[in-house]
């Protein structure tokens, strides 16, 4: 299978009906020249959109009707003169074409319960579609007419893979023969589940049929970590991120850390827009894209950028020099990413895929402090190797399945650190140097670090929104004290605007404890950190982890916390890559997360732990070199400049 591109673009073309003289100004030698302009490598073009329309002749389906010619073979072959792949785009779980013709085809949610779309016909918007009705035999169809019709296409990208819970007629009727009730809450989402893995099994034969090397990615919004079963479906991932859209700057680098251990090929999906998909006429500022697709790269992974098509089919031109100007940086800078491994100190098994409910706020909290940190980081699910890491977090407190206790065990026998939450510690049968006396009983309560890990500037104890676990150092290293509130805060019953204050005793109890190889936790400080942001609490939570790292951290530097620092090592070239980012992220409108700004920042000093002897530390792709000074197994160097993103290669 031909390796992910670095630079693509996803095209959107959902084009209502009513529009007409679709792909009227449509060019393909102009449309040839803004791929080759832009430098893109590959664009998603359209087969099938969430309108139901087709960008082609069809006898499946419903061609649009304001098109007159066979559009998407016209871009195909535009693309492929400029060198650039093809993906082609069926919108899988939203189709209003066939929503409208057959209505008992469509997703029914139960009462509170959302779904994907429209949520009643007074709302404009699409429809869900039922993958448990005949409609699936109707996508099947449309998708062997596209490989028919289009046997040169680069791969297939199917959209809204989604099942939510469903109680049409055919899925009621399906979960009672199944011995499944329908009222049960439990019951649909278990049904929902069987009905995606049958789409999943019905799309890849009907793929398969065709050409079984072709690529295949099911877009779900998301690369949901607690279900690693589902990737033998996908021969890579695009994880959709629009930072302006909701995500956040913060989202990408959280999954990318995920899909690093997939062992799949991955890229990431930001857009051009100012907000979201279907936004016509808004454009980030260039630097914002800039900074993102350089995001992408430190990642390890490829980028694509998306983007939507005017009705018109004329590629627009603000877009093409947004992307272009990105894009011709990626072109610059990708030699130095091909071939190159992320590296990790620190697995966080991700508490989403450890089946907390919930568990998201603890993924983000661990994802923000160890960014903030400069630490280099993957996320894991419980079935996936530990091998290579020096510390694994379990972000949040759970039952921990015996398996995965021994898999602990394990790893801290043969050296690894394991950090844990609260109840999590008490049944791992590690031996944290502590005893456990159950849960507390107020919230919130106060924490005073011991001095080994306690912000310079604190001097008292700092609130902490949430309760804690009863835990006592014994035999091994306190990591604070808990003080407690002189009552919890209650109807009738309470002091001051938020909360009561902390009484001036220590309660007795631990903030957490080190005993050998393993640390606990008294209180879910990685979720509250996720709400809260609380910089007093990122301090404490960053020298808890160096102490547990102590020598075994690859890289050290004095970047400030809105930096972020990746590490990657190609034996190929025999280098290690570090790239350094840097950018003005500030909140606008309601709550949108900007760049507009890419401020310097100046002698960034780097301390990198590498076993070889470095022949050279060079900043790419202007090969400047560098002084560096090697002692031991650490070299030391300065960068004395740099602006969005910057490569540091270690030879050796």
């Amino acid at each position: 299978m031909p390796s992910l591109p670095y630079r693509q673009v996803h095209l959107d073309f959902h084009t209502s009906g009513e529009i007409p003289e679709v792909g009227a100004a449509f060019d393909p030698a102009e449309f040839r020249r803004g791929l080759e302009n832009a430098a893109i490598d590959s664009i998603t073009c359209f087969s099938v959109c969430h309108h139901g329309y087709s960008y082609h002749p069809t006898r499946v389906g419903v061609m649009h009707p304001g098109l007159k010619f066979d559009l998407l073979r016209a871009q195909m072959d535009a693309a492929h003169e400029a060198g650039a792949a093809v993906p082609v785009y069926l919108s899988a779980g939203g189709n209003d074409v066939a929503a409208l013709a057959h209505p008992e085809w469509c997703e029914v949610n139960p009462p509170g319960v959302g779904g994907w779309g429209a949520p009643d016909e007074r709302t404009p918007g699409f429809r869900k579609l039922c993958f448990n009705t005949p409609y699936l035999d109707y996508l099947c169809r449309l998708t062997d007419e596209t490989l028919e019709r289009f046997p040169d296409a680069d791969g297939l990208f199917f959209d809204i893979i989604l099942q939510c819970q469903c109680v049409c007629p055919k899925c009621v009727a399906d979960m009672r023969a199944a011995g499944l009730d329908p009222e049960s809450e439990a019951d649909r989402l278990e049904f929902s589940q069987r009905v995606l893995i049958n789409y999943y099994e019905r799309i890849a034969e009907t793929v398969r049929k065709h050409n079984p090397e072709m690529p295949v990615f099911h877009n779900s919004g998301h690369v949901d970590p607690a279900r690693p079963e589902l990737f033998r479906y996908f021969s890579h991932l695009e994880l959709e991120s629009l930072p302006t859209g909701g995500w956040g700057y913060d989202h990408f680098p959280q999954s990318a850390a995920f899909a690093r251990r997939t062992g799949l090929e991955f890229s990431g999906m930001t857009g051009k827009f100012h907000g979201t998909w279907g936004e016509f006429g808004g454009f980030k500022h260039p630097n914002a894209l800039r900074y993102e697709c350089c995001v992408m790269l430190a990642a390890g992974a490829r980028c694509s950028v998306g983007d939507q098509l005017h009705p018109t089919g004329k590629l627009d031109k603000t877009s093409c020099d947004l992307i272009g100007q990105a894009y011709r940086e990626v072109r610059e800078k990708e030699p130095f990413c091909r071939n190159a491994i992320n590296l990790a100190d620190v697995g966080v098994l991700s508490a989403a895929a450890c089946g907390i409910r919930n568990g998201g706020d603890a993924d983000t909290g661990a994802a923000r402090i160890l960014q903030e940190g400069h630490f280099l980081f993957d996320f894991l699910h419980p079935d996936m190797e530990f091998t290579g890491f020096k510390l694994l977090i379990l972000p949040e407190e759970f039952d921990l399945q015996p398996a995965l206790a021994e898999k602990l065990r394990r790893f801290a026998a043969d050296g690894g650190k394991v950090l844990l939450i609260g109840r999590t510690a008490a049944t791992s049968g590690l031996d944290f140097g502590a005893e456990f006396d159950g849960p507390g009983t107020f919230s919130p309560t106060y924490l005073l670090p011991a001095e080994a890990v306690r912000p310079d500037y604190l001097s008292t104890p700092f609130v902490v929104r949430a309760g804690n676990w009863k835990i006592r150092a014994a035999g091994g290293e306190s990591l604070g004290d808990i003080y407690e509130p002189y009552f919890n805060r209650e109807p009738g019953h309470f002091c001051s605007h938020q909360h009561t204050p902390n009484r001036p005793e220590p309660s007795g109890y631990s903030a957490g404890a080190v005993g050998g190889n393993a640390a606990v936790l008294a209180q879910s400080l990685f979720a509250v950190y996720a709400c809260d942001g609380a910089v007093v609490l990122r301090l404490f939570l960053d020298k808890v982890l160096r102490r547990l790292l102590d020598k075994e951290i690859t890289i050290e530097s004095n970047l400030p916390s809105t930096a972020r620092l990746t590490v990657t090592r190609d034996e190929i070239n025999r280098r290690i890559v570090v790239h350094l980012l840097y950018a003005d992220i500030v909140k606008r409108g309601r709550n949108v997360e900007v760049i507009e700004d890419l401020p310097p920042l100046y002698d960034t000093e780097l301390r990198l732990r590498i076993p070889e002897t470095v022949r050279s530390v060079t900043m790419e792709p202007q090969h400047d070199g560098l002084s560096f000074r090697q002692n031991g197994g650490r070299v030391e160097t300065v960068v004395p400049l740099f602006r969005c993103h910057q490569m540091i290669v270690f030879s050796f």
